[in-house]
């Protein structure tokens, strides 16, 4: 019987150790993205892995694990930029991303486990590309939402979005890892 929280555990840790050693090196130099930069930063992470899953084709040499993973923690820039609004400098301290990180990675697995039980657990039976096609949805309306000054008439919001996104790329990083095993 497969531990989807276990999973998904280890994959965020995966992530936040990524996550947490970019801080070393750089700070939460992030803090000056605004909304559309983050959005791009996704668009251009989650471009390449469609690109690689169409034409079967890698000449960076950089692997569609780590370029998900990037999605999960620049999902997580894009919570923490939406709820504590960006900044003109890096007005943060590396403790305070990383406890950000900490509380909303924890949000995205209860929202997680809620979904997964309603739906069954169906992403164990998508395909790893219908994944990506979602994540690509969701950044274009995150791009529309932000064009629309982050405003929306009856449809989910930016950070629901990111949320999703997050959890899509979780999903796809434990459909990989099953098929090593």
């Amino acid at each position: 019987m497969k531990d989807t929280r276990k999973e998904y555990e280890d994959v965020i840790g995966a992530c936040r150790r990524i996550y947490t050693l970019k801080m070393k090196d750089y700070g939460p130099s992030w803090r000056v993205m605004r909304p559309q930069t983050v959005n791009d930063q996704l668009f251009i992470k989650a471009k390449r892995i469609r690109t690689i899953e169409t034409t079967g084709v890698n000449l960076v040499g950089e692997d569609v694990r780590g370029e998900l993973m990037a999605i999960i923690n620049y999902s997580v820039i894009g919570i923490i930029q939406l709820r504590q609004g960006y900044a003109d400098s890096t007005d943060m301290t590396t403790e305070r991303a990383t406890e950000l990180y900490d509380e909303y990675t924890q949000e995205a697995l209860n929202l997680m486990l809620r979904k997964n039980h309603d739906y069954g657990e169906a992403w164990r039976d998508m395909f790893s590309s219908s994944l990506t096609d979602i994540i690509l949805t969701k950044i274009n309306r995150n791009k529309q939402i932000a064009a629309n000054d982050g405003r929306t008439l009856i449809s989910a919001g930016a950070l629901d979005n990111y949320f999703d996104m997050l959890n899509y790329a979780v999903f796809y990083l434990i459909q990989l890892n099953e098929n090593e095993e």
